[in-house]
């Protein structure tokens, strides 16, 4: 798929987001934008998966550690062809598929439940050392929060996964530099992101986490890579894609009323349309 057909497919992403968040009138809207690029990349381009045999055993995996993205996964699961995406309009509805947290025993294609941050990385280097030692060929990808690793349980991972030269794991943090309670910096300085992943022997690439020849690139490095884990570093907005949301701490958790709404689809069919001219 080339960057203009991604480009595309993270906005119809990006709508899904909006629209899911809207009906559900409660979600993480901010982390979701942000990491749509990203998220569009691996499920259209980088992942060896197949819809319509969610559970084959060379599948790569995928492990949304930041789990209250979980709009964005459905989103592009859905795009995918893993359920109809009629599914998404029911996000967080009792009784329905999607909740709030993404959960694998109740959603197809979903590798690994999600939810307390700082868990999924260290789920995520067990996959990876369980491929090695059956000597599997499959990789694992997971998505972090730069909020997220403020956990200490995401250092404890890392060091594992860089003294176990763990070459198949990519961790990916969506540096987007804000979280509930505003920006990194002020709550709790994760900063040297690239430097502290390094100390832990891990192949560290930083990339706009939105331009997708960068995201492309880093990707392809990340598998050229051997002897260690690879750290992409992608630094994003949030609430990347509405105007009103971007960089905006306070768009971590809540989601859109229908002013809000009609403003947001405004924005993303804009953008839709420009696309298009391309």
């Amino acid at each position: 798929m080339n960057k203009l057909e991604l480009q595309k497919k993270a906005n119809q992403l990006r709508k899904h987001i909006v629209s899911s968040l809207h009906a559900a009138k409660c979600g993480h809207p901010g982390g979701s934008l942000s990491a749509a690029d990203i998220i569009t990349y691996l499920y259209f381009e980088e992942m060896n998966i197949d819809p319509k045999n969610p559970q084959k055993k060379d599948r790569d995996r995928f492990v949304l550690s930041k789990g209250h993205v979980a709009p964005a996964l459905y989103g592009a699961l859905a795009m995918k062809g893993y359920f109809p995406e009629e599914e998404l309009l029911k996000l967080r509805k009792t009784g329905q598929m999607l909740q709030g947290h993404p959960d694998m025993k109740g959603t197809p294609g979903v590798d690994m439940s999600a939810g307390s941050l700082g868990q999924g990385i260290s789920v995520a280097v067990g996959m990876a050392l369980s491929a090695k030692l059956s000597n599997e060929s499959y990789r694992v990808y997971t998505l972090l929060g730069d909020g997220e690793i403020q956990e200490g349980q995401v250092w404890e991972a890392s060091m594992f996964a860089g003294h176990r030269n763990l070459d198949n794991l990519v961790v990916i943090v969506d540096n987007n530099n804000l979280q509930i309670d505003g920006s990194v910096e002020d709550v709790c300085s994760p900063y040297p992101i690239a430097e502290k992943f390094k100390a832990f022997n891990f192949h560290v690439i930083e990339i706009d986490g939105h331009d997708f020849d960068a995201i492309d690139a880093a990707f392809k490095e990340a598998k050229a890579t051997k002897g260690m884990p690879t750290a992409i570093i992608a630094k994003t907005i949030k609430g990347k894609g509405v105007s009103f949301m971007e960089n905006q701490a306070s768009w971590h958790g809540a989601a859109p009323n229908d002013e809000q709404y009609a403003v947001a689809m405004e924005d993303l069919e804009k953008e839709a349309a420009a696309l298009c001219q391309k």
